[in-house]
């Protein structure tokens, strides 16, 4: 298989800024005979001629306006490469790989990536699933980030830092209808039907310590580890969804669901879970530093 070596890709790249092999050998601090040499071992790797010659000096062939673009791209991201092993700071496109696990807010994560959408020099990959499956990707560097309601445990193989972004109060919401029964809570909640996290949700120990505490007994008619379709749910207006405010704001704002009970002893928390690296993405650090709140714990 031919050897494609980079020193000649940025001799060709010069050469074809110059267009005259003199001016480029000075620029390249070469003599004129040598940097023929190169370019003629770079046109036999790929087996075409990148030049024409005439009186007017040199010109790009088809082939070499083609190898022209490939090469810009290989010194720019060469470039880049520098610029991050040297923490300096880079140009050109980037992307951000997000974890995000299954049960968290779709307007949460809408809200902590927005400045990263807006930017056109990024592109944001999210991955969903669960907590555990995503500190491996972590770990494996697949992801810059996770994104979760909980924080992570820290150990030895796995120093993890849980940036504490947000804390919320839980309520219960519903259609409109269920705010003029006119219920206590927790007290009057006897068998009233309700749409629950499922049991691995800290917010749903708390309610379930609530629960305990008042001696009542609310019917669960469904329990849903997705915020989404707990969402969703809420809107048939069967039963009372536990969730922190954000998962519902827009059907609150247009009125589609309403808050009925406001519950301060039960709080949902909201942590951007980042590892120890010695390269870290940048794009990281902005968008932690940027929710104010974030506390490493």
């Amino acid at each position: 298989m031919p050897f494609l070596n980079y020193h000649h890709l940025r001799y060709f790249r010069v050469i074809a800024q110059e267009l005259s092999l003199t001016r480029a050998a000075a620029k390249l601090n070469l003599s004129a005979p040598a940097l023929s040499i190169q370019l003629k071992q770079l046109e036999e790797s790929l087996g075409h001629v990148l030049f024409e010659r005439g009186r007017g000096g040199l010109t790009l062939t088809e082939a070499g306006q083609l190898a022209l673009d490939y090469a810009d791209t290989i010194g720019r991201a060469g470039e880049e490469l520098m610029d991050v092993m040297q923490h300096r700071p880079r140009g050109g496109r980037h992307v951000l790989r997000v974890g995000a696990v299954a049960t968290l807010s779709r307007n949460f994560q809408l809200e902590f990536l927005r400045p990263a959408l807006h930017r056109a020099e990024v592109e944001v990959v999210i991955r969903s699933g669960g907590l555990r499956e995503l500190l491996v990707a972590l770990h494996a560097h697949e992801v810059d980030l996770v994104l979760s309601n909980q924080a992570a445990r820290r150990d030895a193989e796995r120093p993890w830092h849980s940036h504490l972004l947000a804390e919320q109060p839980v309520s219960l919401v519903g259609v409109p209808a269920w705010k003029k029964k006119k219920l206590r809570f927790p007290e009057d909640f006897r068998d009233v039907p309700v749409i629950l996290p499922s049991m691995e949700s800290n917010t749903r120990a708390g309610f379930d310590r609530l629960m305990a505490a008042a001696g009542a007994r609310p019917r669960v008619m469904a329990e849903v580890d997705d915020m989404a379709m707990l969402r969703l749910l809420a809107r048939e207006g069967e039963g009372l969804a536990l969730v922190p405010p954000v998962v519902v704001r827009d059907e609150i704002e247009s009125g589609v669901l309403v808050e009925t009970h406001r519950i301060p002893q039960i709080s949902e928390t909201f942590y951007a879970i980042t590892p120890s690296r010695r390269f870290p993405n940048p794009l990281v650090g902005e968008l932690v530093g940027r929710m104010g709140k974030a506390k490493a714990v």
